[in-house]
């Protein structure tokens, strides 16, 4: 029987338990059948075989990307406009860009923006400058890290939001110290009042549209497989009307949003359990987000932040958390008992904590030995959180990708001796503690090589220093985004290393980022990517 698709001439890592390097393989049914040398593959291939040469290049499995929220990336990209540091780098751009999109939009349209890292764009913006900025519309723009956003007196308006408004809980409308004016800052749940206001239109064939945009960018970098963290159910109509269409070029797990306040307690209803759909669309989990941002300030730590509070901001600051911890027991408990892998949200010490002490009460309510739960994000982890990770058998689904993007925001936050325990993957690696790593995009960029140059140089793209001695080797780095990736949404058995019988889901990249100078991982660019034999991008 001829192969689909083969591979010749490549330098194969497959990321088996043996460390195995190939020249070649061949797949048929979208799974690999076979492996060796350039000579022995072609003994395959048949008139319709699909051939690719990775003349002598780097070839890895395909990456999984275990947290990312390619839903609202979707959305954005087709209607919001970006406000990151490789486009904006000063105040008066970001008021400008402000300006343009606003003064072309139609009367009563609101502006939205994301991505703004006010560190390296000259601060936040005032009120007043918004407003002069808004030609009248109202406007939010979210943050980098998706926790806290800035809203003009227009936005304030339209949300119904008044000058006395109290704070919601979970949340808060920063004001001035000395005025108690609005600031046009706000938090967490202060700023999904102006988030739901910009999203309540999304339509579910927006976000399909949105996510042909997200394929082509996600296998551009490599990335064969991503999670969806928090999962709306209006997402997960949208990615099933896909699925029927056929419009699905990579493959997806849903890791379903307790967010959406009826969502998980149907998923139990119907006895729905983690593993639920197919290759290409899978029921990973269920997660809540009780803890926030450290480049925001608001993620929980047992210690006050150090820098520059800005104005409104609580001082001491240690941060908030998001959920009562008995409710949140209460919702992680059932779910865990339906067969739902169960993923919280931890950032700073006393968010992981916070994750910790959920997931350990659930555990003791229904004790099961492989459960596999996750603290997302995971990044302030002490010594004594690495031991409860390590005896409770956790995940620190680690956000690596904050490392590139906002390490410098960390240290300034959080100070330089912290570093030595944030995403501690050499620690984590010689404990036995299971650390996939993630991007969280639309947070964070979606190329991973930028967060595996992190992770092998401890170095943020701007330079900061993020301690050397966790630093890891290309391989460990690798295996964050492909094996561990994959053994953390239980798929093991069908992706992240190339061996028969598994997808034939890989890339070729023009970089050998296992033998490169560590500092060239972070540039490296993917020269084709392959998803169940076939050739989604380049080639």
């Amino acid at each position: 029987m001829n192969a689909d698709f083969v591979l010749l001439n490549a330098r194969i890592a497959t990321m088996d338990a043996a460390g195995t390097q190939a020249e070649a393989l061949a797949a048929h049914g979208g799974r690999i059948v076979a492996l060796g040398s350039s000579d022995a593959m072609r003994a395959h291939i048949g008139p319709a075989t699909r051939v690719l040469n990775a003349e002598d290049r780097r070839v890895i499995p395909g990456i999984v990307d275990s947290h990312a929220h390619p839903d609202a990336y979707a959305v954005r990209l087709r209607a919001w406009t970006l406000l990151s540091p490789d486009r904006v780098t000063t105040r008066e751009q970001v008021l400008a860009t402000i300006h343009r999109v606003c003064a072309a939009l139609p009367p009563g349209r609101w502006g939205a923006f994301y991505r703004l890292n006010e560190r390296a764009s000259g601060g936040y913006p005032t009120l007043d400058e918004l407003d002069a900025a808004s030609a009248g519309h109202p406007v939010f723009i979210l943050r980098t890290d998706g926790h806290l956003g800035l809203a003009n007196r227009a936005a304030f308006a339209a949300c119904g939001v008044p000058a006395n408004a109290a704070d919601p809980p979970f949340g808060a409308f920063d004001r001035d110290p000395v005025s108690g004016a609005f600031t046009g800052l706000v938090r967490e749940t202060a700023a999904h009042v102006f988030l739901n206001a910009v999203h309540g239109a999304d339509s579910e064939a927006d976000i399909a549209a949105g996510m042909e945009m997200v394929q082509d960018e996600c296998l551009a970098h490599g990335i064969t497989s991503v999670a969806n963290s928090l999962t709306p159910s209006k997402a997960i109509r949208a990615y099933q009307q896909m699925r029927r269409d056929g419009r699905w070029r990579m493959r997806m797990g849903i890791i379903a949003s307790g967010r959406d306040e009826p969502l998980i307690p149907h998923l139990i209803g119907a006895g729905i359990r983690s593993g639920f759909g197919d290759d290409w669309l899978r029921l990973i989990g269920v997660e809540w987000c009780p803890d926030c941002s450290t480049s925001g300030r608001t993620a929980a730590y047992w210690d006050p932040y150090v820098g520059a509070a800005v104005p409104g901001e609580p001082v001491p600051n240690t941060g908030m958390l998001l959920y009562d911890r008995d409710d949140l027991t209460e919702r992680a408990t059932a779910a865990h008992k339906a067969g739902l892998q169960v993923m919280v949200e931890g950032v700073g010490d006393r968010g992981i904590d916070f994750a910790l002490d959920v997931m350990e009460a659930a555990l003791t309510a229904h004790p099961v030995p492989d459960h596999r739960m996750r603290v997302e994000h995971c990044c302030y982890v002490t010594p004594p959180i690495l031991a409860r990770l390590k005896r409770g058998g956790f995940v620190d689904s680690s956000a690596t990708g904050f490392m590139d993007e906002l390490g410098e925001a960390y240290v300034a936050n959080r100070g330089q001796a912290a570093l030595r325990h944030m995403w501690p993957h050499r620690s984590l690696i010689e404990a036995g503690i299971p650390a996939p790593g993630h991007s969280d995009f639309a947070v964070c960029r979606v190329n991973p090589f930028t967060a595996l140059g992190a992770m092998v140089t401890r170095r943020s793209q701007t330079g900061a220093d993020l301690d050397a001695s966790e630093a890891v080797t290309p391989e460990q780095a690798l295996a964050a985004y492909t094996t561990l990736g994959a053994w953390a949404q239980r798929e093991e058995a069908h992706k992240g290393s190339l061996e028969p019988g598994k997808l034939a889901d890989l890339a070729v990249l023009d970089t050998d980022i296992l033998a490169c100078d560590p500092t060239l991982v972070r540039e490296t660019r993917v020269v084709a990517t392959v998803v169940g034999g076939v050739i989604r991008y380049g080639g």
